[in-house]
């Protein structure tokens, strides 16, 4: 678990984290706290096959709820997050054809463009992840976060939903 320190809110996702200085991503803007809490959730998923189950949407999750600039390799990877989310939460596809999809998209990476961020994030966050306890919490968390993160995208479901339409056929 992340030391007891001071807390602040992560600019991007709004989630409690100590505020730290230490590493970021390059491209997914986030508070070094924040990031740290995304590091130890990958531990738990990485060195415990009971927590991997929806390892997936964990990285989905987050990469969404800390969109970047618009840098392309930002703006691609909210792009193929979101399409990923859209389909395992709205058509019910599993993660390993979501993720082979993924991999074709990413071919063609240069035709998805910036959608503008939402104001909220969503209400949980990789610091609610982070405090579940046990696989099952730690699962159900999970699913939760990135139902929470897909909805907080709301109003570009429509151009999603287009993107994500050719695994469908």
């Amino acid at each position: 678990m992340i030391s007891a320190m001071k807390e602040i809110r992560c600019f991007s996702c709004g989630a409690s984290v100590p505020e730290t200085n230490g590493p970021v991503h390059r491209y997914m803007d986030s508070a070094p706290g924040c990031w740290a809490a995304y590091g130890e959730v990958l531990t738990r998923e990485y060195s415990d096959a009971l927590y991997a189950g929806n390892h997936k949407l964990t990285v989905d999750a987050y990469a969404v709820q800390h969109p970047g600039g618009t840098s392309p390799q930002a703006v691609q990877s909210v792009a193929l997050h979101l399409v990923r989310l859209c389909l395992i939460l709205e058509y019910g596809v599993n993660q390993p054809f979501a993720t082979r999809f993924l991999q074709k998209m990413a071919a063609n990476k240069s035709r998805y463009f910036r959608l503008n961020p939402p104001g909220s994030m969503g209400n949980v966050t990789v610091r609610d992840v982070l405090n579940a306890e046990g696989p099952g919490e730690h699962q159900r968390m999970v699913r939760e976060w990135a139902e929470s993160a897909w909805l907080a995208w709301k109003d570009s479901h429509d151009r999603i939903r287009q993107w994500a339409e050719p695994a469908l056929r």
